[in-house]
């Protein structure tokens, strides 16, 4: 390490202890990770900033010279029986499609690795919708669609963004750093740079989404937390783009919610540019960006789905969670629900209000009506039974106040439009 490296690392470490060596490598120091870190300490003349990363690019020569591991291969004696119980490994490849499992896992990860290092896992899913933390399913997911689709599995993650599709023909990868380090167009040229090198013309657009051409194959989300950070996103390979565009074409423009909506793109899968081009072609590639960016030079830990691994109480817990109502749709934010239908006998709109998958309004406004006052009371009495009860799992017998007439056209309409 030159002598104005030695300096800024000093410097960096004296403000910032937990940056001390051995947490960064000289290759990690030498790379624009820090190109968005900002050191700032008093002085008497007032508060100065230091930008470490852009200072240290400037002081470097051409002629200096860094230290780049060798690509790495995961067919090759890179990939070794380490313990996938152990989180202070940098490079993770879960073989389980068990996105309970993997998403579960990559938090354990997080939260247990050390924090001033950085940390690659790659891993697949079997087909599922996975909904960003702060999402209402009801506005993102087709639940019809899903519920035609029993193999299909639908997940609320512990990351913020939009909402995604995995199948067997989409890889994930995720990227974690210390949140001091930690920059998103950084970690998504880790990811571009890894689809160039298959021979792939791609960009990273605004919303740092990688693109080819107009069409988005890869989009990312993040999660921050006090030390730590991560950038994990998908890479679509050969996925099954039509059940994507069914699972996640919704129409529900008068649904108005807190959470956060999903952004529609255009998609195309990275086989369409490269037939050969497999998982394993592409985790290969992001395990060797991701080494040359970081300093890293170590071999892969597999992980399999065993009993060992679920064991670990965080895992067993965490996987618990995301199965449970209270997590995948418990954690949803307020929304209204304003709707219309015309029957036979007369008009009806609805104004539904939910928070945390409880219903806790249903007003009904009946118009154009040729029901008599019986009728209309048990129509609006069916509302009201609504109230209290989990938005989109319907209890029958909480609501069979007559099997027959305008309280059970009512009961059927809002059933369906709650689903």
């Amino acid at each position: 390490m030159n002598m104005l490296s030695t300096r800024l690392a000093g410097r960096a470490a004296s403000i910032h202890p937990e940056l001390k060596a051995p947490a960064f490598s000289q290759a990690y120091l030498r790379r624009r990770t820090f190109a968005s870190l900002s050191l700032a300490f008093s002085a008497p003349q007032g508060r100065r900033t230091y930008y470490l990363g852009r200072i240290y690019a400037r002081g470097l020569s051409s002629s200096s010279t860094t230290t780049t591991p060798p690509s790495l291969s995961l067919s090759s004696s890179s990939v070794e029986n380490k313990d996938p119980k152990n989180p202070n490994h940098s490079i993770y490849i879960s073989t389980s499609t068990d996105p309970y499992f993997n998403l579960t896992y990559e938090d354990w990860l997080f939260r247990n690795h050390p924090a001033s290092q950085p940390l690659l896992f790659i891993y697949r899913d079997a087909p599922c919708v996975v909904i960003g933390r702060n999402q209402n399913p009801w506005k993102e997911v087709n639940f019809a669609a899903l519920h035609a689709r029993p193999e299909v599995k639908y997940v609320r993650r512990r990351s913020g963004g939009g909402t995604v599709y995995h199948d067997l023909g989409n890889t994930n990868f995720s990227i974690h750093l210390p949140r001091s380090s930690f920059d998103r167009h950084v970690t998504a040229q880790v990811a571009l740079r890894a689809v160039c090198a298959l021979g792939i013309e791609a960009r990273v657009n605004d919303r740092n989404d990688i693109c080819v051409g107009p069409n988005k194959v890869s989009g990312s989300a993040y999660k921050i937390v006090n030390t730590r950070a991560y950038h994990h996103g998908t890479m679509l390979i050969a996925t099954q783009l039509e059940t994507l565009g069914d699972l996640l074409r919704t129409e529900k423009e008068t649904m108005i919610t807190k959470g956060v909506a999903s952004v529609r793109s255009p998609v195309c899968n990275l086989q369409q540019f490269s037939t050969s081009l497999t998982h394993e072609a592409f985790a290969d590639a992001v395990v060797t960006e991701f080494c040359k960016e970081y300093g890293i030079d170590e071999t892969v830990c597999t992980v399999h789905d065993t009993a060992d691994v679920r064991r670990i109480e965080y895992i067993r817990k965490g996987i618990e969670e995301l199965l449970s109502w209270e997590w995948a749709y418990g954690q949803t934010p307020e929304f209204t629900y304003t709707i219309g239908q015309s029957f036979a006998w007369g008009d009806i709109t609805a104004d539904i209000r939910s928070k945390h998958g409880i219903i806790l309004e249903c007003k009904l406004q009946l118009t154009n009506t040729r029901i008599n006052g019986d009728a209309s009371g048990a129509v609006i009495a069916l509302a009201r039974s609504f109230e209290g009860q989990r938005y989109g799992f319907p209890q029958d017998d909480a609501y069979a106040l007559s099997d027959v007439g305008p309280a059970v056209d009512v009961r059927t309409w809002l059933q369906a439009a709650m689903s």
